[in-house]
């Protein structure tokens, strides 16, 4: 008993202790509370590079989530606080939205700045109010060797691609080449299942969860055992595409912007990046947005609406990617000493974001400890649909069960691109 109390008087001297020295920071200059940019160096470089040049003192601190929540929740519930600005992901800031100013007159006064509108409407989490402004972006692409770009097909497009193009493109550079040269990571430390969550789902469907087990999910497999035929088979064992890519096993590749850079900055030259392809449904894709919010209780509203302006500013957002390697939500030109692989997965990165068909699909938001339980669903139906080759609709109609036990258990209502719900997302 004696241990857990002094484990009690620690911790509580420990978040006194840091509510002390933010208090401390916060009377020199705007407190901006972040989730994100968290390692001290890049911690440092948000405060000199990135904020220095804002023209009054900013107090920038990168929290994990515990902390960043505990003393944003302390200040909501007291009705009055010491944080300025808060900056985190899109399903962070969700959980604060009823308590976040309307910043519609910032993105008003951001002047020149060509902010992604795709992005913009995200910040309203479906209200009128505009709740948080974009604040930077990573993403997923496309990456292929040019080699492979004499065989598009016939009026295709790399930066319009289809689905059914993807698939023409890839059975014509198997059958010049004699082998499958689609790749994607399958493998046990790869990102497939964001695949289908946030790609092939919303392009054919245009949901993730509510539609998982509709008629244009039915359809849709079946499409992707299409395309499986033109996938390399090693692809079971790929985590990074980045490797099959440099090696030219792959010529064709879909993967986070993090997981291409060796490829991107060791052959800039014969590597292209293009946004991923379209569906019936839209041009499906996750975009990983942090954003800008500031609280009802914030000390300086106009201050902290300052600086929110100020950090969509080109000159701002080129900052933030040197400091971050996260990508800016307005349009830039990307200086010249930029890496290969910033500029060329930057290109692509707005290319699919801006997109007049674009369908953004977010990160789970809600699910608690059965994100893996979700994520296995939809790993579960492609090792049964593609790799095994078992009936769709009977795998549709059982994995669909789970999902719906999944959704029901943990209470979390839809995010986009599935309308919002009232109580736990529904699975139809």
């Amino acid at each position: 008993m004696m241990r857990r109390k002094q484990g009690t008087m620690i911790a509580l001297a420990a978040l006194t202790l840091a509510l002390g020295v933010a208090g401390r920071a916060e009377a020199q200059g705007l407190l901006f509370w972040s989730t994100q940019a968290k390692p001290v160096e890049e911690t440092q470089k948000m405060r000199t590079e990135v904020l220095g040049g804002f023209g009054k003192p900013v107090d920038y601190y990168g929290n994990d989530a515990g902390p960043f929540f505990t003393r944003i929740q302390a200040e909501l519930k007291a009705g009055k606080g010491t944080i300025a600005l808060l900056g985190g992901l899109h399903g962070e800031l969700a959980s604060l939205s009823s308590d976040l100013v309307d910043l519609k007159d910032v993105l008003s006064a951001a002047g020149d700045a060509k902010i992604n509108p795709t992005l913009v409407s995200l910040g309203t989490y479906g209200t009128a109010e505009q709740k948080y402004l974009p604040w930077m972006q990573a993403s997923y692409v496309m990456a292929a060797n040019k080699e492979a770009l004499q065989y598009l097909p016939a009026g295709a497009d790399v930066q319009t691609l289809t689905y059914d193009e993807l698939i023409a493109w890839g059975k014509a550079i198997r059958e010049a080449t004699g082998s499958p040269k689609i790749g994607l990571p399958a493998g046990p430390k790869g990102l497939l299942h964001r695949f289908f969550q946030s790609y092939l789902y919303p392009s054919y469907t245009g949901s993730v969860v509510t539609k998982f087990r509709s008629p244009e999910a039915e359809a849709m497999w079946n499409a992707f055992k299409t395309l499986w035929e033109e996938v390399n088979p090693a692809s079971t064992n790929y985590g990074f595409m980045q490797e099959p890519l440099l090696t030219g096993e792959v010529w064709v590749a879909w993967e986070h912007t993090a997981r291409l850079q060796d490829a991107l900055n060791q052959k800039p030259d014969q590597f292209v990046t293009f946004p991923a392809p379209a569906g019936p449904a839209g041009r499906g894709f996750m975009p990983v947005v942090a954003g800008i919010a500031i609280p009802k209780t914030s000390p300086n509203v106009e201050e902290a609406k300052a600086l929110a302006a100020y950090m969509l500013k080109p000159e701002t957002q080129i900052a933030t990617l040197r400091a971050t390697s996260f990508f800016p939500v307005v349009e830039v030109t990307l200086p010249d000493d930029m890496p290969a692989a910033v500029k060329m997965s930057g290109a692509a990165v707005a290319a699919q974001s801006a997109a007049p068909d674009a369908k953004p699909s977010l990160l789970p938001i809600g699910l608690g400890g059965l994100d893996g339980k979700f994520n296995k669903v939809f790993i579960d139906t492609f090792q049964r649909v593609v790799l095994r080759g078992q009936d769709v609709r009977q795998v549709l109609d059982e994995q669909g069960a789970t999902l719906k036990d999944i959704m029901s258990e943990s209470k979390a209502p839809c995010w986009a691109p599935d309308k919002a719900s009232e109580g736990p997302c529904p699975v139809e």
